[in-house]
C-alpha cells in the first residue's frame, strides 16, 4: 500500500466501502489574535479582577466594570473605531495612591443668561445660567450636571463658587484627564455668559499605578495581536515588555503568540523625548500627544489600538498613517506639535499623531526600539508594521506545515517512495515554502521572489534525523513614507534644434 491513511486499517476484511476525511490540503485560514484592553474597574463593580473577559459592547463594559470606569470608557472608545472585532478585557483595581483632582473657580455674576460648556475629555457637560445667578448657584448647577453623567471619569463637588473634580480612580492616569471650557469657542457657539469667568486648575496629584503581574498571568497563552495599555509609567511598560520578549515571552519560539503593545503619554516635547530615550522595546509603541490634547490619554490608547486592529487585520504591511482616531478632540491650533517637533519625537522612539481637517490621525506608529544591544543605532524594528508583518508570515508558515504535514515521515531527497505515502523531503518542503512565498507576494506582503528562493535553505539536521532546519529570508514590502520632489522650474524652455 502506498497511500497513507490515518484511520482506515490496512488489514480490514469486512467489505466494502470505507472513507476517511483529510483536511490537510483545504486550510486557507491564518491565525490571528484578538484585541485586549487592560484597565481599571470601579470599586464594587461585578467584573472579576485579573481574569480574561470577552467584551462585545460598551454597554456591557459599563454594566460589569462600572459606568465611568477607565475600562468602560476605553471599551466605548475602542468600539467607536472597531465595532465588530473580537475584544477581550482584563480588569484591575486602582493602585494604592491618591486620586487626581482639579478645580474650576467661578467669579463674577451673570449679567445675561447663557450656558456653561465644560469639556471633560471629549465629553461636553452643559449647565444653564440665568441672569443674576451667583457663582455659588452656577457652580452647584454645573457640579450637579457633572455628577448626573455617570460615564464621566470624574465626580464633582461645589462650594462657594469652586468646583472640585476628583478622578474616579486613584493613580497617575487621573492626571491625564483634560478639562477645558468652551473647546469650540465663539466660532462654535460656545461662550461664557456675560460677567462670568472660570479659572481652571488642571487635574493633578494622582499617584501610583496598578500592579500588573496578575493581569499578565491572566493572559495565559491566548493570542492578542493588539494590546491597549493605559499605564505608561516605566514599571508598567516594563512588565508588558517582559511578557512580549523574544526569548521567553510571546515572541519566543516556545510560545509563538506574538502581538504588540500600544500605550501613550501626553507631555511637552522635552518630557516625551526624555521618556523615549529610556525605552528600547520593539514590541511596544508609545504615542506622544500635546498636553493640550482634549482627549484623555487612556481613551487615546483605546482609539489607537482599535485603529491599528482594523487596519492591520486587513493588511499587516500597509502603513497605518492617516488612520482617524474617531471622536478624539485634538489640541487646538497653535498648541500642536509642529513638524520639526514630531520629527524629534520619532527620532527618540515616540510615535506621533497629527491633525487633519480637525480630526486627530495616526502619523506614524513606530516602536520604541532604537539601538541594538551594543547601543548602535538600529532601525530594523522601527515601524510596528514590521512586527505585524513578521507575525503574519510566521503564522502562514505554521499553518501550512501543521496542516499539510502533521504526521509525515521524513526522508532524504531522492528517496524512491511510492506515490501517496505520507513522506516529506527537504526539497518538497522547499517547494512548499516557495509556493507560500509566491502567495504572500501576490498579497503584497513580501517581494523579490527570485532572491528569496536563491537564499532559502532547507536541510535535514545532521544531528537529529527527525528535524528539518530552515533559513527563511523574506523580503518584506515597505511602506510609502516619503515622496520627495525637486521642482526644477524654468521660466521658459528654449527651443532646441533637431
Amino acid at each position: 500500500m502506498t497511500v497513507s491513511f490515518n484511520s482506515v486499517p490496512s488489514d480490514i476484511l469486512v467489505p466494502l466501502f470505507y472513507a476517511e476525511m483529510d483536511n490537510s490540503q483545504a486550510n486557507t485560514e491564518t491565525d490571528s489574535g484578538a484585541s485586549l484592553i487592560i484597565a481599571m474597574a470601579n470599586t464594587g463593580s461585578s467584573i472579576t479582577r485579573n481574569k480574561l473577559v470577552i467584551m462585545p459592547s460598551a454597554g456591557l463594559a459599563g454594566k460589569q466594570a462600572g459606568r465611568g470606569s477607565q475600562l468602560a470608557r476605553m471599551v466605548s472608545k475602542y468600539r467607536n473605531v472597531d465595532p465588530y472585532g473580537e475584544l477581550w478585557v482584563i480588569a484591575v483595581d486602582a493602585p494604592e495612591g491618591d486620586a487626581a483632582t482639579g478645580t474650576l473657580t467661578l467669579t463674577g455674576a451673570a449679567q445675561a443668561s447663557g450656558t456653561l460648556s465644560l469639556y471633560i475629555g471629549t465629553e461636553r457637560v452643559q449647565s444653564a445660567v440665568a441672569t443674576g445667578d451667583t457663582v455659588s448657584e452656577m457652580a452647584s448647577a454645573l457640579a450637579d450636571a457633572i455628577n448626573a453623567d455617570l460615564d464621566l471619569p470624574v465626580t464633582a463637588a461645589a462650594a462657594a463658587g469652586v468646583i472640585t473634580l476628583t478622578a474616579r480612580h486613584a493613580g497617575l492616569c487621573g492626571n491625564e484627564i483634560p478639562v477645558v471650557m468652551n473647546y469650540y469657542g465663539t466660532v462654535g457657539g460656545e461662550d461664557l455668559p456675560d460677567g462670568v469667568t472660570v479659572a481652571i486648575v488642571a487635574m493633578s496629584g494622582g499617584t501610583g499605578a496598578p500592579e500588573l503581574d496578575a493581569a499578565v498571568a491572566a493572559m495565559g497563552d491566548e493570542a492578542f495581536d493588539f494590546i491597549g495599555l493605559p499605564f505608561s509609567d516605566s514599571a508598567s511598560v516594563e512588565t508588558l515588555a517582559l511578557e512580549m520578549n523574544d526569548d521567553s515571552g510571546r515572541w519566543s519560539y516556545a510560545r509563538q503568540l506574538y502581538g504588540h503593545v500600544y500605550t501613550a503619554k501626553a507631555g511637552t516635547l522635552s518630557d516625551l523625548v526624555a521618556f523615549g530615550d529610556t525605552q528600547n522595546k520593539q514590541h511596544v509603541s508609545v504615542a506622544g500627544y500635546e498636553p493640550e490634547t482634549q482627549t484623555a490619554v487612556d481613551e487615546l490608547v483605546a482609539l489607537r489600538t482599535a485603529r491599528n486592529a482594523v487596519f492591520i487585520r486587513n493588511d499587516p504591511a500597509r502603513p497605518t498613517q492617516t488612520g482617524v482616531l474617531t471622536g478624539a478632540l485634538p489640541a487646538k491650533a497653535g498648541s500642536r506639535f509642529i513638524m520639526t517637533e514630531r520629527q524629534s519625537l520619532l527620532k527618540h522612539g515616540i510615535a506621533t499623531a497629527c491633525t487633519s481637517g480637525g480630526e486627530l490621525c495616526i502619523e506614524r506608529d513606530i516602536t520604541t526600539y532604537q539601538t541594538n544591544k551594543y547601543g548602535v543605532a538600529d532601525n530594523s524594528y522601527l515601524d510596528s508594521e514590521t512586527l505585524h508583518t513578521s507575525a503574519y508570515v510566521l503564522r502562514q508558515l505554521k499553518s501550512i506545515i501543521t496542516s499539510k504535514y502533521p504526521r509525515h515521515k521524513l526522508a532524504n531527497d531522492g528517496t524512491r517512495f511510492g506515490a501517496g505515502q505520507a513522506i516529506v523531503t527537504p526539497a518538497v518542503i522547499k517547494g512548499e515554502l516557495c509556493t507560500v512565498y509566491r502567495t504572500m507576494e501576490r498579497n503584497g506582503i513580501v517581494e523579490n521572489y527570485d532572491l528569496f528562493k536563491a537564499h532559502l535553505i532547507v536541510e535535514r539536521n545532521t544531528d537529529n534525523p527527525n528535524r528539518v532546519d530552515v533559513l527563511f529570508p523574506p523580503d518584506y514590502v515597505n511602506q510609502l513614507r516619503t515622496f520627495a520632489v525637486l521642482n526644477q522650474f524654468r521660466l521658459q524652455y528654449n527651443e532646441e534644434s533637431e
